[in-house]
């Protein structure tokens, strides 16, 4: 009887756990050749091992029947790390830009249709069903907007599918939407400071027309400080050549003074040169600018701290370094002590080699992810290696 209530409950284990989405355990090569030879689609996950609401889609939504019995039937299944492997190529082909990014993909390799970020059951199952429907993928979307569509509905849509991978064609979309509204809602602000990423597109002019509308909702100083990060941005993008991976210091300093003191330009300056070193890998370099950055760090906030502090404990292997991250930790936990940074604290002490300190902080951080919901399981394996 033990043995038959055993099964019974590795049975009904395995029945659960086949419920929601199968994904492929194969590369993406051979998954486009099964999608052709089946004469479907490939739904492609991409995600990154970092992003939120990429673990929340994992714990809530791919494992429900309905979702489940739905993709399983329809498409090939693919789950990739875009900053792993083959991921990293297929992001580039892809225009994958943001996390969670959900492409469908024909056997031919073409996007067919696409979306990202959190959706609900429903959404998602709905989301699958468009694109299956002819008239309703991304492709024919953008065909129906080519011919003149002006509906303030699907502009609005057809820009939100865009924004985050396409963000030229999406200024065009929603530039035309902008001419249809003569009221502008708290939904419509947001999607155009998303959206307004530079002085030089059409999107900042309708930015600078729409002035009025947007102080409405958003505080005039808050107006002034994202202008001056459309601007700060345009500088950087033109300061930088990818080609190369090379700065022209003198453009940026000499354009971002038009708006900037010295001091501030050139901290900024760092800042980003320190963030495309971590991007591209190039480690002393991304160190000699962040230690550069936080020479004095006394004005930085307790979430910028301690996001310098984690990627100094991931990317850095020098005590010496390590322990001026440390000090970023502490400042952060000092300034706003919660889970997020009593967890780095805890794993930086590990890494410098204090245990006492290290298991002190991984309780405490474990204590306020109790007390505030927090999943604690990462810091739970740390302290257990204590």
């Amino acid at each position: 009887m033990k043995k038959l209530a055993l099964f019974s409950s590795l049975f009904i284990g395995a029945f659960a756990f086949a419920q929601g989405i199968q994904f492929e355990d194969s590369n993406f090569a051979t998954i486009l050749a099964k999608a052709k030879k089946e004469n479907k689609l490939v739904f492609i996950d991409a995600y990154a091992s970092w992003c939120g609401p990429c673990k929340l889609m994992v714990k809530n939504i791919f494992p429900l029947k309905s979702v489940g019995d739905y993709y399983n039937s329809h498409f090939i299944n693919a789950k990739i790390d875009m900053e792993k492997g083959e991921g990293i190529d297929i992001a580039k082909k892809y225009n994958v830009k943001a996390f969670p990014t959900y492409l469908f993909i024909n056997g031919n390799g073409e996007e067919v249709h696409r979306t990202l970020g959190y959706v609900e059951e429903n959404d998602f199952i709905q989301f699958a069903k468009d694109a299956e429907d002819p008239d309703k993928t991304l492709t024919a979307l953008k065909q129906k907007f080519e011919k003149g569509e002006k509906d303030p509905e699907f502009l609005k849509n057809l820009a939100g599918l865009t924004i985050y991978n396409d963000t030229e064609f999406a200024g065009r979309v929603l530039e035309r939407y902008f001419k249809t509204k003569t009221e502008m809602s708290q939904e419509d602000i947001q999607m155009l400071l998303s959206a307004t990423q530079s002085t030089e597109g059409p999107l900042y002019k309708i930015f600078q027309e729409k002035k009025a509308d947007i102080t409405k909702i958003l505080p005039a100083d808050k107006y002034e400080k994202f202008d001056k990060n459309i601007k700060i941005n345009t500088v950087i993008k033109k300061s930088y050549n990818a080609d190369t991976k090379t700065w022209n210091d003198n453009y940026f300093m000499t354009e971002s003074q038009k708006f900037l003191a010295k001091d501030e330009a050139a901290k900024i300056l760092a800042k980003v040169k320190s963030n495309r070193a971590l991007k591209e890998k190039d480690f002393e370099t991304y160190k000699k600018q962040t230690l550069h950055v936080y020479k004095d760090y006394s004005n930085a906030s307790s979430e910028e701290l301690n996001s310098a502090a984690w990627n100094f404990f991931e990317n850095v292997n020098d005590k010496a370094s390590l322990e001026k991250a440390l000090l970023w930790a502490q400042e952060s936990v000092k300034k706003d002590q919660n889970y997020a940074n009593t967890d780095t604290l805890a794993n930086l002490y590990n890494k410098i080699g204090d245990k006492k300190n290290a298991k002190l902080w991984a309780e405490k951080s474990i204590e306020l992810a109790k007390s505030t919901g927090q999943d604690y399981s990462d810091t739970e394996k740390l302290l257990k290696s204590l």
